[in-house]
């Protein structure tokens, strides 16, 4: 219990988000077209939040490491849930996407 306590509010080891991409992890940007449009993580792909749910297809394994990234963080955490939920297994909320391509 006191795990899941320290996970749910970001305690724990730091996620490697460098090594996962090194290691094939998807990058998905799920802010809106122009927002990405303005500027994204280089080999990232982007899938709006709102639109995620009717595009799932476009993430077949379900078991790849998959990074979630937005403007500041709110719309991936609702992208992890969104993943998580139809059994994604391997999904990470890296937060906002510039802060994220700096520690990848």
């Amino acid at each position: 219990m006191i795990s899941t306590l320290k996970k749910l509010l970001g305690f724990g080891p730091a996620t490697d988000y460098a090594e996962l991409v090194k290691q094939g992890a998807i990058v998905l940007d799920v802010r809106s077209k122009s927002e990405y449009a303005s500027g994204h993580i280089k080999g990232s792909i982007n899938i709006p939040v709102e639109q995620l749910s009717k595009n799932l297809n476009k993430l077949k394994n379900k078991n790849q490491h998959i990074i979630t990234c937005c403007a500041s963080g709110m719309r991936s955490a609702s992208a992890k849930g969104i993943l998580s939920s139809n059994a994604y297994v391997n999904v990470y909320n890296g937060g906002a996407w510039h802060r994220l391509n700096q520690k990848i």
